[in-house]
């Protein structure tokens, strides 16, 4: 490591500026400069000639000496004598210079231990090889909850339960305009809430390219202007996300199918879409495509949402049909041909024919690429990063977080996760439980979870009880005519404690979060239907079903405590 003393600076713009100058010398490999200590610490070649170094600061108006630094040994390399420098007699986070904290990704998970790094007096290296901002607000959750609102208006123009009193009509639909207005707010959202934020940090540099591995301190990364660059650090996070997973059905990738990126993005509503998948992200677009426009057909390798509480798959299976949207399940496509434009899918109940093919089977950890055994870094079959609660890999200066590790793959467990990462690279010592983890799918009617199912239950030894509330019981959901779905409490027996609700209701979304508090209070079924809920509102479901586990609500006034 060289180090250098440089007089003149006087702001953290000016430490930017020569770190910029640094970096371009041939040979520097990256450098660290402080514009509260005066100094600049490089990591660099060994025929990198001082002249050089001093000479770039020089031509920025400030003046650079070389300090005194170990004497070189010949036989080691420059790795060797960089640790040398980070070693026992000088740990990450001493007086001498901030932590080097690595995060590779600029997504939710990423943000959030960037952020937090930095409050907890880190200096970051951010590495993005594509848009900042990640999968939720560049192609997730933001444009697919703007074209599901959009398709939901759409309906309801079409047909709602007062078509007797509201004059029904069908909507004329532009797509061009809606992905307009749609990739604006992205835009905005993505400028506002990750751009915008990292320009204004002085203490977060970003890189644009793509990182590997060297071995477990140290990167490289391949710029996206051509050159290379080797970031060293103390802590490294891993936040790369996921991918959309493609099926090894025969012709699929010879075709030019969809994934939710490019079905995200299309400006115009196919004729007639087929939809292979069966959980949130297929079944999310399938029925707003359905709602703009297409004849959608669902090909489910065996039933709706066939991982949760099997009374959720009937009950958007029964929705999905009631609007006309085919759901064939059990059926798996054994071929895919594209012709003349048309695709053609064989399967064991005859050939189901299409203009567009979306598949949504489920999503890939972006770990291949990474070079993780040089880090020393364990994945599993799927290619996730192995983590504990603390987010800790099997390395011990490198994390993960977020949709790339084995974590439930949720922007906020993201999030919630890159936090507590940052504060653990940092010297603390935090958990992420995910014991009352809430789960929202933006169907509609919406699928709302939280906590236990009574299979999952079952599976973990947990004697329960359950009770489930169909929707023509509770007020709200009678005076706004729609009765679809249904409210299901699960309690521990004997104690009565509430350890999990599954909904599929209008904005189940917005009644979960109640649920997922009542789970983390720990309060029993009677604690509940004993709580004060606001009378014609959906969430007061939650009581009248825990009301259920001792009285008949049938025989009970509509406001009844």
């Amino acid at each position: 490591m060289t180090h250098l003393k440089i007089t003149g600076m006087t702001c953290d713009s000016c430490a930017e500026h020569v770190k910029e100058a640094l970096e371009r010398v041939p040979g520097v490999q990256s450098a660290f400069v402080s514009y509260a200590k005066g100094t600049a610490q490089l990591a660099i070649e060994p025929s990198t000639l001082p002249d050089a170094l001093t000479a770039a600061v020089a031509g920025l108006g400030y003046k650079a000496t070389l300090s005194d630094a170990p004497p070189a040994d010949n036989r080691a390399g420059l790795l060797d004598k960089i640790r040398g420098w980070t070693g026992a007699a000088d740990k990450p986070g001493g007086n001498e210079r901030p932590l080097q904290v690595a995060v590779i990704g600029s997504g939710g998970a990423a943000m959030a231990a960037a952020l937090k790094a930095v409050e907890q007096g880190a200096h970051v290296t951010l590495i993005e090889r594509g848009t900042v901002g990640g999968t939720c607000v560049n192609i997730g959750c933001v444009p697919s909850k703007i074209m599901i609102r959009a398709a939901h208006i759409a309906h309801l123009r079409r047909e709602s339960p007062f078509d007797s009193g509201i004059a029904a009509t069908v909507p004329a639909t532009d797509r061009s305009k809606l992905l307009a207005q749609q990739q604006a707010r992205v835009d905005e959202l993505r400028h506002a809430k990750y751009e915008g934020i990292l320009d204004g940090n002085p203490a977060i540099t970003v890189l644009h390219g793509e990182a590997h591995f060297k071995d477990d301190q140290s990167l490289v990364v391949r710029l996206n202007d051509g050159s290379e660059r080797v970031v060293m650090f103390d802590r490294c996070l891993v936040a790369t996300g996921a991918s959309p997973a493609v099926p090894p059905i025969p012709g699929l990738k010879e075709s030019p199918y969809w994934t939710s990126t490019e079905a995200l993005v299309s400006d115009t509503i196919p004729k007639r879409l087929a939809v292979i998948g069966s959980s949130v992200v297929a079944l999310e677009l399938a029925q707003a495509f359905a709602r703009l426009g297409s004849q959608v057909t669902i090909l489910a390798r065996s039933t709706l949402f066939f991982r949760e509480d099997p009374v959720i798959g009937e009950a958007v299976t029964a929705a999905f049909r009631a609007e006309g949207i085919e759901v064939l399940e059990h059926t798996q496509a054994s071929q895919v041909a594209h012709v003349d434009g048309e695709y053609v899918l064989t399967t064991a109940h005859g050939e189901l024919r299409a203009d567009k093919l979306l598949i949504a089977t489920g999503r890939a950890p972006n770990t291949h690429s990474l070079a993780l055994e040089a880090a020393g870094v364990v994945v599993n079959a799927q290619g996730a990063i192995v983590i504990d609660k603390g987010m800790r890999t099997s390395s011990p200066n490198i994390y993960a977080a977020g949709d790339c590790t084995d974590q439930p793959q949720f922007v906020y467990v993201a999030a919630a996760a890159g936090t507590r990462a940052a504060i653990n690279m940092t010297g603390g010592d935090v958990a992420l439980d995910l014991t009352a983890m809430p789960a929202v799918v933006f169907t509609d009617p919406q699928v709302a979870t939280v906590g236990y199912s009574e299979v999952d239950a079952h599976h973990d030894g947990i004697e329960s009880d359950s009770r489930l509330l169909t929707l023509d019981n509770v007020p709200r959901a009678l005076a706004n005519f729609d009765t679809r779905g249904f409210i299901k409490l699960v309690a521990e027996a004997g104690s009565g404690r509430l350890i999990g609700v599954q909904a599929v209701t209008p904005e189940a979304g917005e009644l979960i979060q109640t649920a997922a508090l009542a789970i983390r209070a720990r309060l029993t079924v009677q604690e509940l239907a004993d709580q004060l809920f606001p009378y014609l509102t959906m969430v007061e479901g939650l009581k009248l079903c825990a009301q259920t586990f001792t009285k008949d609500v049938k025989q009970l006034s509509c406001c009844a405590g």
